[in-house]
C-alpha cells in the first residue's frame, strides 16, 4: 500500500474512532491505532482504564470494530494487541 493511501486510510480510521472515543474517555480509557496490515486488519492498543477492563472484548466487537468497519468496509477485521 502506498504511503499516501495508508495515511488516508489511517485518517479515515481515526475519523471512525472519533464516534467511540468519548464513550471510552468518560471511563478514563482510550484506544490508539498501532498498525493497518497489508491484509487490511487494524491493530489497536487499549489505553488507560480500557487496558484491564473486563468489557474490552465486547467494546472491541460492538464499538470499535463496528465503528471502523461501518465507515470503512474494506477493513477485514480489528484486533487488540494488548
Amino acid at each position: 500500500m502506498q504511503d499516501s493511501t495508508k495515511e488516508e486510510l489511517l485518517q479515515r480510521i481515526e475519523d471512525a474512532l472519533s464516534s467511540v472515543r468519548p464513550h471510552l474517555q468518560v471511563d478514563g480509557g482510550d484506544v490508539e491505532v498501532v498498525e493497518v496490515t497489508d491484509d487490511m486488519h487494524v491493530k489497536i492498543r487499549w489505553m488507560g482504564m480500557c487496558e484491564g477492563c473486563a468489557m474490552s472484548s465486547m467494546t472491541l466487537r460492538a464499538g470499535i470494530s463496528e465503528a471502523i468497519r461501518g465507515k470503512i468496509p474494506e477493513i477485514a477485521g480489528v484486533e487488540a494487541v494488548n
